[in-house]
């Protein structure tokens, strides 16, 4: 039998709660959650738990997925060599191979099978289905004094054909996306799932785009997971770079982050997918868990500021 302490939690999370229900009702949130989040069953089910949350209270969510690790794993089994430059996957025609089955086959099916069992009406889609994604070669990238790098099967984004996925969001499904796409001869193209995130969310005017990732958000010293900032704004992020402070795996997130506040997106969050129901916090509560990057620190609300009793 619930107690009356229990109730009186429940009813005042609920009001609590109502008040960004009402505002984000009808509004579009992109979520993206790397691939280690889908390496465990129980992560998967909390973080799908908490996207179907946002669904059945009327936000419309896309989902993005990554899947890094799994790829890595994959390959390192078939004896593939794996290289990262400043972050980034560098893909031959075998990394390619190993991330097609990966993102499409593996991580996108599980997330679809976790939303059946929470009853979310999902579908499947990667960046190729219908020209979701038109994106070309990436050219070699030129760096300082250094030879340029060639990164293979890696796209660079064209533009995203966000009706598709508006259609989706109007007849009341949840897309989840995979970031492969391909160029228009057909041949395939991996992409950062960051950088679609980011691309995708400009192009639905989203109210929010939220990475969950395994970092606690942004951090001033990446030797000290207590340095965590609450909220930034883009100049401090682009200082924190410059100077050094991200950790390779922070950097693509920090241009996507950028590239998605220049194109019109209001609000994006960093996240940790291990805090438990770290979606929910952030989105529901004036603390929240991670960071908050905005374009201009000024433009915050006090409550953002964490200045409201």
């Amino acid at each position: 039998m619930t107690s009356r302490r229990d109730r009186a939690i429940v009813v005042s999370a609920l009001k609590h709660a109502a008040p960004y229900i009402r505002l984000y009702k009808g509004k579009v949130f992109i979520i993206k959650a790397g691939g280690e989040v889908f390496a465990d069953p129980a992560r998967t089910n909390a973080l799908v738990e908490q996207v179907g949350i946002l669904h059945q209270v009327g936000i419309r969510v896309v989902l993005i997925h990554g899947g890094g690790p799994q790829s890595t794993e994959l390959a390192s089994a078939l004896g593939l060599d794996t290289t990262f430059v400043e972050g980034r996957r560098v893909t031959d025609s075998d990394s390619l191979n190993v991330a097609a089955m990966v993102l499409n086959g593996q991580i996108n099916t599980r997330i679809l099978a976790a939303c059946r069992d929470l009853e979310i009406p999902a579908v499947g889609i990667s960046g190729v289905d219908a020209g979701l994604i038109r994106a070309h070669k990436r050219p070699p990238v030129e760096r300082d004094g250094e030879e340029a790098v060639d990164y293979g099967f890696v796209g660079d984004i064209d533009s995203v054909e966000a009706d598709i996925l508006r259609k989706q969001l109007d007849n009341g499904l949840m897309p989840v996306v995979s970031p492969l796409s391909c160029d228009e001869s057909g041949t395939l193209l991996n992409i950062n799932a960051d950088t679609v995130a980011a691309a995708i969310a400009a192009e639905l005017n989203a109210e929010k785009l939220i990475l969950a990732t395994g970092a606690p958000g942004i951090l001033e010293d990446i030797e000290d997971p207590g340095s965590l900032i609450s909220y930034i704004d883009r100049t401090h992020l682009k200082a924190l770079r410059e100077a050094g402070s991200l950790a390779d795996g922070m950097l693509p997130k920090a241009a996507a982050i950028e590239a998605a506040i220049a194109n019109g997106v209001q609000r994006v969050h960093v996240i940790s997918y291990k805090y438990p129901d770290s979606i929910l916090l952030e989105i529901f509560t004036n603390e929240g868990t991670g960071t908050l990057v905005v374009d201009d620190i000024d433009a915050l609300t006090p409550e953002e500021q964490g200045e409201a009793s």
